[in-house]
Order: C-alpha cells, then structure tokens, then sequence
C-alpha cells in the first residue's frame, strides 16, 4: 500500500473546462461529487452522453497528481489545480501506476474506486496551446501515454478536504494496468 496527501479539491455544478477550488467536497457513493456537473450512475461527459446515455458513470471523480503541473511548468505551462477540471488534486502517491480497480481511501470516509485513466481531449489546447502534446503522447514502442489523471467511482462517501491523506488498497490477484475511460 502507499499513499499521498489531498492539495486541493474542486466541483462545478455546470458544464465548464475548469473547476474552482473548495474548501472541501463530500463524495457520495455510487454518484460522485455532491453537486459537480458529472456526478451521477450514468454518463454526464458530453461526448459520452452523445454516444449512449445508458452507459454507466465510469467518471465520477477525477483525480490528478500536482506533480504533472510541476512537468508541465518545465515546458512553459501554467497549470493550477481544478484547471484541467480534476475534482481531486494529489501529491505524493503515483496514480498513474495504480492499477484498475485500486481503492483509494480519501480522509477520514470516503473510498474511490479506480475505473481507469482519463482521455485527454483538445478542449486542454483550447484552454493553453501545446498542453494537449504535454499530458498525452507516445512511448518508445508507439503506445498512447495518457498523463492527464485517473477517475473513479464513489463508493463509500464521506467529506474530503486539502491536506486529507490518500491511501492506496491495491486489489487482490493478478493486476490490470488502466485502460482510457
């Protein structure tokens, strides 16, 4: 098991790129975050929504590491935290490398279930130039690297608040890296 820290938390109850900042969020189980535009058993991405509204909700929380903006800023870019609409920011754990189906407890309650990697859209280049080719690329092999953060599913809720602990409970038996949801 391993773990990391909470930085920062955001929500927005419409539809917009990027989240603003809270002072916390309460994640209900099997909806997401009370309140955010994509909570919900069903689909509420737009592109999603278009192509079948039945689906489930894959995408109920977004969670992302800081350490991305700190890459980023390396390249030029002013990224902040809710900028990217994550409604979770981290520090200190390495979401990316979790595996599919990860529980991850957030504070004191709640515990997020990992669905799989978020599908970085140009709408990233709409809001900076160039920060689509900076959060989705190639390996050496060929293969999409997605940078963008993890989503999940709420299946405890509970309050989470910037400086809550995250803890990381990786599932049983053979693991199975994330695939894009």
């Amino acid at each position: 098991m391993s773990g990391g820290t909470v930085t920062t938390v955001s929500s927005n109850g419409t539809y917009s790129f990027t989240k603003p900042n809270r002072d916390g969020i309460t994640l209900l189980a099997g909806l997401g975050v009370e309140g955010d535009v994509h909570a919900g058993v069903t689909v509420k991405h737009r592109s999603r929504v278009a192509q079948d509204p039945t689906q489930p909700n894959l995408r109920q929380v977004h969670l992302i590491h800081a350490e991305l903006f700190d890459d980023v800023a390396d390249a030029g870019f002013d990224v902040a935290p809710g900028d990217l609409g994550e409604n979770v920011t981290t520090r200190g754990i390495d979401l990316l490398a979790l595996p599919t189906g990860t529980l991850l407890h957030l504070g004191a309650e709640a515990v997020v279930e990992v669905t799989g990697l978020r599908n970085p859209c140009a709408q990233i280049d709409d809001f900076q130039h160039g920060l689509l080719k900076q959060v989705v690329g190639r390996d050496e092999n060929g293969d999409v690297v997605r940078r963008a953060g993890i989503m999940g599913v709420v299946l405890t809720g509970g309050k989470v608040r910037p400086g809550d602990p995250i803890r990381a409970e990786l599932p049983t038996g053979p693991h199975r890296p994330l695939e894009r949801v």
